[in-house]
């Protein structure tokens, strides 16, 4: 006999055949029942990362000393069933309490995005993850790079950069990076902190076609330009060609996750620009081709490490469901300043002109 829930037995008959098709899910994963709060870092070499020595102090600092953090590699790129893999372990262990993804937030979406029950507005728009966490047991996704990235994006380049400058944003990447900088810009509310032009280049066309999709949906006044290449020459030839004050973003993964960098060392960064190395460790290639011309281009260079500060506070604060005000940033900042890793200049030959 079929049992009449409000919505009558149709309803019972599509709750019973959800939960079925849950526990299916379920029993095709080994899940590991961790025995204290494990908070996971998805990425490629996560043993290299600062947060591994990093994050125990911030559990201190937080209240949260019982709360350890945990690395899953996987292969750029990886197969499918293992980001479900690490997904379920998440979603179905109690103490698995959440996840920062670095290099895999497009991938882990389109691979496990029906195990999700909640994912928010960002990651529709962005297509991808950055941050899972749990709220009253269920399995929310989160792209929270539009929110650190642009945090960090806006504390390099100050209020009305464009306006004050008229330059250019050159994007190598067209990933979960280069997609946040991409929103982060469209949703600025001064016409003065948006550039009149954003170039994007990426290697293979999906994720160009995803940006400019995502770009469409939204509707803005900057006009982008979307450059499918993957040979550093020719982008030497795009950022030649940029106006002075621009800036050039390196939202790739090469010089940390894979060897070299998106321009060669001839490769000449506009005059009173802007050279931002999103990554913080690593060879970091294009941090040093830009530090050789810090002097002769007048190119500010920036690392990684103000993203890698704000990304890690907001995704610990989504995870632990604390608030991270300014005061307990300035706080986590000062302990993980202490474990920096040494970026060191080393002198690459002057391209020019």
């Amino acid at each position: 006999m079929d049992r009449d829930v409000s919505g009558g037995s149709n309803t019972w008959h599509a709750m019973e055949a959800a939960s079925l098709s849950e526990t299916g899910i379920k029993n095709t994963y080994k899940i590991i029942k961790k025995k204290v709060p494990t908070f996971y870092f998805i990425g490629v070499t996560t043993g290299q990362s600062s947060i591994m020595k990093v994050f125990p102090r911030w559990m201190e600092a937080l209240g949260e000393p019982t709360t350890i953090i945990e690395g899953i590699d996987h292969k750029l790129h990886d197969v499918h069933e293992k980001y479900r893999q690490t997904v379920a372990q998440i979603k179905y262990d109690p103490l698995s309490i959440g996840a920062l993804i670095t290099s895999h937030k497009i991938d882990v979406l389109e691979a496990a995005e029906d195990m999700f029950d909640v994912l928010d507005i960002s990651s529709r728009l962005t297509d991808e993850i950055s941050c899972i966490s749990k709220h009253d047991g269920q399995l929310v996704g989160h792209a929270l790079d539009p929110l650190t990235g642009g945090m960090s994006l806006d504390a390099i380049l100050g209020r009305e950069y464009f306006a004050r400058t008229g330059g250019y944003v050159l994007c190598f990447g067209a990933g979960g990076a280069g997609k946040a900088v991409a929103l982060h810009l469209i949703q600025k509310d001064r016409p003065g902190d948006q550039p009149k032009r954003m170039i994007v280049v990426n290697r293979s066309q999906p994720r160009l076609t995803k940006l400019r999709r995502m770009v469409d949906d939204l509707g803005t006044d900057i006009n982008f330009e979307y450059i499918r290449n993957e040979n550093p020459t020719r982008n030497d030839e795009i950022m030649i060609n940029l106006p002075d004050g621009s800036i050039v973003i390196n939202a790739t993964g090469l010089g940390k996750d894979r060897p070299g960098s998106p321009i060669t060392d001839k490769g000449l960064f506009p005059i009173h620009g802007i050279a931002w190395e999103m990554n913080y460790r690593g060879a970091l290639d294009f941090w040093h081709q830009a530090k050789a011309q810090e002097y002769s281009q007048n190119v500010t260079v920036e690392d990684g490490w103000l993203y890698f500060l704000h990304g890690w506070s907001e995704h610990i604060s989504e995870v632990l469901h604390t608030d991270m005000d300014n005061a307990t940033f300035i706080e986590l900042s000062e302990i993980a300043e202490e474990l920096r890793p040494p970026l060191q200049y080393k002198p690459r030959r002057y391209p020019h002109p």
